[in-house]
């Protein structure tokens, strides 16, 4: 490396030699010139000690002032320099904000160069960390709404990143996770042997059922060499929702398909009868077309209850909601069912406070919920047995009950039997669309409210649904 000595250094030492010289110059053989003169007219030896002591003093005192004023340039500089050392110790802790340098005056040129390198690469730094933090928390948005969850690990197996829908997924927070390997976060075989395939090969998609909850997902394995080297990202799609509308979808095809065929495979064998020769007797062929009658009767019924469900999920279902008590929605098609349940040597009974507060409801749709489940409740309830229904208030709602000593429904089915043409095993062979309860959910969903079902196999069923109570006159 080259050497400079800058001349903002070096000038007080050239100024001090300089004047120095001067003085050595023209001050010194003047006093020997005196010297020589004195001694020639006093007749005495030359002395030339004062000469020397003066030259002596006259060096001393240059070099005295020359290192003054370069102790006070130097303190000057070293100031300067202290100050953008620190400046430079703040930037690589990343202290950007704390970093504003006043211009330096009388400094050196390449000092006050320093100092506007500085406060530039500060402020590009501030900026540049501004904008990632920015994009940081762009990414964090973008991750914590995502309903597919995201992990992302290191080559080593140790999670990197988890995002929200992952942290539900696996029952850990993120803060938990971080750090630890994807064995310990993942807890199970596949999502690991997935992760080892990923991390040293392409991208792999599996489908896989998951935990106690049976959660259907898609997982795909992505390797991030390029953008993240010896990371990979798995990215958990969840399927539960759809595998369930699938589910829906076959049973639908398969109830609607049953009862389709029951009542038309009667019609096709009554008309072979017919046509067989059963014309000719009158007797015969009245029951014949009797049975007909009833079949078409079903078809219709099945063919109504679509549409209105139709309509119901449609939104194009009117309501006339009116305050009324509780009772009077329960009173008529309770006593309506009677005569029914009777006939099938069942008791039904009722009982309803009168003090209960006021419903929003529209009373021929509630009593079609009535009549739906009193006749479920008769359908599946052994001779001899009883039904009963009542009322109650449950906070803010008021909710009604039809319980039942029948057959009860197994566990397996007790959150799908208000799925339309959902049907349990114990009703497929008996009557029926599988749209009541279905209809029924629509209906008390449009009024706000709830229903639910709770029952033991052989024990019976108690059907609950709620409404909600109006306050005030409004």
């Amino acid at each position: 490396m080259k050497m400079r000595i800058h001349s903002r250094i070096a000038w007080p030492f050239i100024l001090t030699l300089v004047l120095t010289l001067a003085i050595w110059l023209i001050a010194v053989p003047l006093l020997e010139k005196s010297a020589y003169q004195k001694a020639l007219i006093n007749g005495v030896p030359v002395d030339l000690s004062f000469v020397q002591n003066t030259a002596i003093v006259i060096s001393l005192t240059g070099l005295i002032v020359g290192l003054s004023i370069s102790l006070i340039y130097t303190n000057r500089y070293v100031d300067d320099l202290k100050t953008l050392t620190e400046a430079a110790k703040e930037l690589g802790e990343g202290k950007n904000q704390e970093i504003n340098l006043l211009p330096m005056q009388n400094s050196l040129r390449e000092m006050g160069e320093l100092r506007e390198a500085l406060q530039k690469t500060a402020h590009q730094i501030e900026d540049q960390i501004n904008a990632l933090s920015k994009e940081r928390a762009m990414l964090s948005a973008v991750l914590r709404q995502m309903t597919d969850g995201v992990l992302i690990a290191d080559s080593s197996g140790k999670v990197q990143l988890l995002n929200d829908a992952a942290e539900k997924l696996f029952m850990i927070s993120e803060e938990e996770a971080l750090g630890r390997s994807v064995v310990e976060v993942m807890r199970h075989h596949r999502l690991v042997e997935l992760w080892e395939e990923t991390r040293d090969g392409p991208a792999k998609t599996i489908t896989m059922e998951m935990g106690a909850m049976h959660k259907f997902l898609q997982v795909v394995g992505i390797p991030l060499g390029e953008e993240l080297p010896g990371r990979s990202m798995l990215l958990f799609q969840d399927l539960t929702q759809t595998h369930r509308l699938e589910t829906i979808r076959r049973d639908f095809i398969s109830n609607i398909s049953h009862e389709l065929r029951t009542p038309m495979a009667g019609l096709k064998a009554i008309s072979e009868t017919l046509l067989d020769g059963a014309l000719e007797d009158r007797t015969v062929a009245r029951n014949f077309v009797v049975r007909m009658d009833s079949e078409v009767d079903n078809l219709t019924q099945m063919v109504n209850e679509l549409l209105e469900l139709s309509r119901i999920e449609a939104g194009r279902f009117n309501f006339d909601y009116q305050r009324i008590e509780p009772y009077r929605l329960m009173q008529k098609p309770v006593e309506r069912m009677v005569l029914q349940a009777e006939r099938v040597n069942l008791t039904l009974s009722y009982d309803c406070p009168v003090d209960l507060p006021l419903v929003f409801a529209d009373p021929e749709r509630i009593s079609q919920v009535f009549i739906n489940l009193i006749h479920n409740a008769i359908k599946f309830t052994p001779n001899g047995g009883r039904i009963h229904v009542t009322a109650y208030q449950d906070g803010h709602m008021v909710v009604f009950k039809v319980s039942d000593t029948g057959v009860g429904i197994a566990e397996k089915d007790i959150t799908r039997i208000f799925e339309r043409f959902y049907k349990a095993d114990r009703a497929r062979s008996g009557g029926g669309t599988g749209l009541g309860l279905s209809i029924c959910r629509h209906i008390v969903d449009a009024h706000g409210g709830k229903i639910w079902a709770e029952s033991v196999e052989n024990e019976g069923s108690d059907f609950y649904f709620s409404l909600p109570v109006v306050y005030g006159e409004n």
